[in-house]
This record gives structure tokens, sequence and C-alpha cells, in this order.
């Protein structure tokens, strides 16, 4: 038997995005007494919690404003969103990954965009 599993929609949130879908969750979930929070759930709006630093509103904000630099895509302006990285080396270890690096203006520029939001 073979199961397979395809992607049929995607879009990139922002962790104060998802915490204020959490939230939505887990307070559907608690009109229904039977209904437990799954452990997994739990600890997802535990996280969310915790590393929710902004509001929703200004999470969007800084990630409109991060995707009208020159190098930063959707979803690097969402990770940089979700975890804004303090200086050169955090910022670095974003775009490890990338075919190309960024020089020290472009690091600044987008350090300064995230300075505005922290």
């Amino acid at each position: 038997m073979t199961i397979f599993k395809q992607i049929v929609d995607e879009e990139y949130l922002t962790v104060p995005e998802v915490k204020e879908l959490l939230a939505d969750v887990e307070a559907e979930r608690a009109l229904d007494e039977e209904r437990e929070l799954r452990y997994e759930l739990a600890r997802a709006i535990e996280h969310a919690n915790r590393f929710a630093h902004l509001e929703p509103e200004e999470a969007t904000a800084l990630v409109d404003e991060l995707r009208e630099l020159e190098k930063v895509d959707e979803p690097t302006a969402y990770k940089i969103a979700n975890l804004q990285p303090q200086d050169r080396d955090e910022l670095r270890a974003i775009y490890a990954q990338e075919r190309y690096t960024l020089d020290g203006e472009e690091l600044d520029a987008i350090l300064n965009v995230v300075s505005k939001y922290i």
C-alpha cells in the first residue's frame, strides 16, 4: 500500500500570526470539555507564546519592509521576521544556504529594518 501526500497550498506566516491562530484553536477546544489539547498542539502554543515578540500587524509590516530590499525574497523575509537577528553573524546564518553572500552594506540594511521593530 502506498500513501501519497501532496501539498495543496502553502502560506508563509510569522510567529505572531501563528500565535493568534493557535489562540483561536485553543479557545475553541476549551469550549469542548471532552476534547483535550494534544501534546503537539500544546507545545506549538507554548512555542508561539514564547517567541512572538511583536504584534501580528508589526510582524507583517516588518516582512513587507524587508521584501522591499533587493536580496530579500518572501521566504527569507519571514525567516528574518521570525528569528529577528541582532547582528551580522546571526543574519549570515539565515543566508548560509543561499548561492550568494551579502556584503556588509546589505547585511546592515536588513539589520536596520529589523532594529526598527525590536
